[in-house]
């Protein structure tokens, strides 16, 4: 005889053991569908190593009944060693992505699945969602699964076999197939046998979905003629991607009382389940990390507020003129750890000339790009009052920087232009010197003679004043840039300027792609440094945990 897989455990049981058959004291096949709870035994832990039937032993005869309670129990010791382990490892990851996938590998070796995914809901409390629901695109972080089979997944109904209340308090939704089935060849599932016990149990989804020729829903028997099965969408996803079973647990934080604020759920590629001693574990896991993961939503958020509103001090278009282009790139790092925060700015004058700058202000956090802000304001008020005087324009910021900021440090490069002439005046704080890219190769423009802003009792610098030709390109940048080309900040503005120099004709004619090109050619350094280093052909850099904000400006006469 064959074979037959077991809905319990997952294993394959011999003929004594297929359904029908007498079966252990106290065990309950589970129901296609059905939301079961966690009835963990106190004191003990389960085990996922251990399986659901261990073996008979050879002298235990072939028909008779296993005793549980003779059957060896798996050790406490060990199942919270590794539970602690899955959970410590969670603390490693820097991102909600990283824990998130974390959490599906570790699920995944729990449960013995294959692929899974991780779904993140809106909050209860009516408050929009940060990452979206299951109605709304880009939701879903995934285990196996490629962006095609994501997105069919997002498309699966919450109120389908999938979630099957687990968003309105179920402990766990346990689907062991087959999900991938033909639901116009199969019949009804056979009922389980009644509870033992109390349940928090939702209303079974166990019907078949009735799906038609080209995945249209139809009505079932008995069912009115409008009325839409919700699982066909969930059994239609299933035969596409090839899984028989599914396991769901919530996310939610214990003893806080609130609302799930996302769903676990793991595939299998066959019909099987998850044996009871495995569901303990992996609630009694999600129940750990769910904490982790709140944790992590809370930092995104603040992390993507903190990004918009640091973008929105930066200016939201450049201005365009006929003689000039302009393009620019700025790539924030984080608040946490960044060495300062850093701004780009292009503003037409009064005159019809251009003036550009870019600086820094030294320090971190949410105060420092406030101050940011504030200078750069200032800036753009020298600018229009004097902006034809690169030195005196930042002779005011850095009185106005000792009067209002007298703990801050910033370094600033201003540069007048005037498109007619393609005259250019430029003024440098401690800050790294420009870039001019000609049809004869690149050459930095000396301007940073001086201090940075804030560092002297009286802040004194040159100006520099060139023309420029048509087709010249005036590259603006900040530290961060050339620290992200090379493992020094010198040794990163010399590749700067060789990748500037080594561009294309056709890129220089156009800026997008060349601030893209740079940045590239800088990312392909960084990489060859990191094999440098790994192995031994050159002295690795030291370690500094600290991010640097990437500012590039561009302008070009043509």
């Amino acid at each position: 005889m064959v074979d037959s897989p077991s809905p319990r455990s997952g294993q394959m049981l011999d003929p004594d053991q297929a359904p029908g058959k007498e079966q252990p004291v106290g065990t309950r096949a589970p129901v296609l569908g059905t939301a079961l709870p966690l009835a963990a035994t106190p004191g003990q832990a389960p085990s996922p190593s251990v399986p659901a039937n261990p073996p008979r032993t050879p002298e235990q005869p072939k028909d008779q009944p296993r005793d549980p309670l003779k059957e060896p129990q798996p050790d406490p010791f060990s199942e919270l060693s590794a539970l602690y382990g899955l959970t410590e490892r969670l603390t490693a990851s820097s991102t909600l992505e990283d824990t998130l996938r974390d959490v599906l590998e570790a699920g995944a070796t729990l449960v013995g699945a294959q692929r899974g995914m991780v779904l993140l809901t809106e909050s209860s409390d009516g408050r929009p969602p940060a990452f979206g629901t299951v109605r709304a695109p880009g939701t879903i972080v995934g285990l196996g699964f490629d962006h095609s089979a994501l997105g069919a997944l997002e498309t699966v109904p919450r109120d389908s076999a999938m979630y099957a209340g687990l968003l309105n308090g179920c402990s766990q939704v346990l689907n062991p197939g087959p999900l991938n089935a033909d639901p116009l060849n199969a019949g009804p599932p056979s009922a389980g046998p009644p509870s033992d016990g109390p349940s928090n149990a939702a209303p079974s989804n166990a019907a078949p979905s009735n799906v038609g020729d080209g995945g249209t829903a139809v009505p079932g028997p008995g069912r009115p003629l409008d009325a839409v099965d919700p699982d066909a969408r969930f059994h239609e996803v299933a035969r596409c991607l090839g899984f028989g079973a599914s396991f769901a647990l919530p996310l939610t934080v214990p003893g806080e009382g609130t609302a799930p604020f996302g769903v676990a759920v793991w595939f299998y590629d066959r019909p099987t389940a998850p044996a009871e001693r495995q569901q303990r574990l992996a609630g009694l896991y999600c129940a750990a990390a769910s904490r982790l993961i709140a944790l992590e939503v809370k930092r995104e958020r603040l992390r993507r507020t903190a990004d918009t509103l640091r973008r929105g001090l930066l200016p939201d278009r450049l201005p365009r003129l006929p003689r000039v282009q302009l393009a620019a790139r700025c790539l924030p790092a984080g608040l946490d750890g960044s060495h300062g925060s850093d701004w780009y700015d292009a503003l037409q004058l009064p005159d019809g000339c251009l003036a550009l700058s870019v600086g820094s202000v030294t320090g971190g956090g949410a105060d420092c790009a406030a101050a940011m802000g504030r200078l750069r304001a200032a800036l753009r008020a020298y600018a229009v009052l004097e902006g034809e005087d690169p030195v005196a324009v930042l002779g005011d910021l850095e009185l106005l920087l000792k009067a209002t900021e007298p703990a801050r440090t910033a370094t600033a490069l201003y540069a007048y232009l005037d498109p007619a002439t393609r005259r250019l005046s430029l003024a440098g704080a401690g800050h790294c010197p420009p870039l001019l890219v000609s049809s004869f190769g690149a050459s930095f423009v000396e301007t940073s003679l001086s201090a940075p802003l804030g560092m002297l009792s009286c802040w004194e610098a040159p100006s520099v004043e060139l023309r420029a030709d048509r087709g010249d390109l005036l590259l603006l940048y900040t530290e961060g840039l050339a620290r992200r080309c090379g493992p020094s900040l010198h040794a990163g503005q010399l590749r700067l300027r060789s990748a500037a120099a080594s561009a294309p004709r056709d890129v220089r004619h156009d800026l997008e792609h060349f601030c893209s090109y740079l940045l590239d050619a800088c990312e392909s350094e960084r990489d060859s440094d990191r094999v440098g280093d790994r192995d031994g052909s050159r002295p690795a850099p030291e370690a500094d945990t600290r991010e640097d904000d990437i500012v590039l400006l561009a302008a070009r006469f043509v």
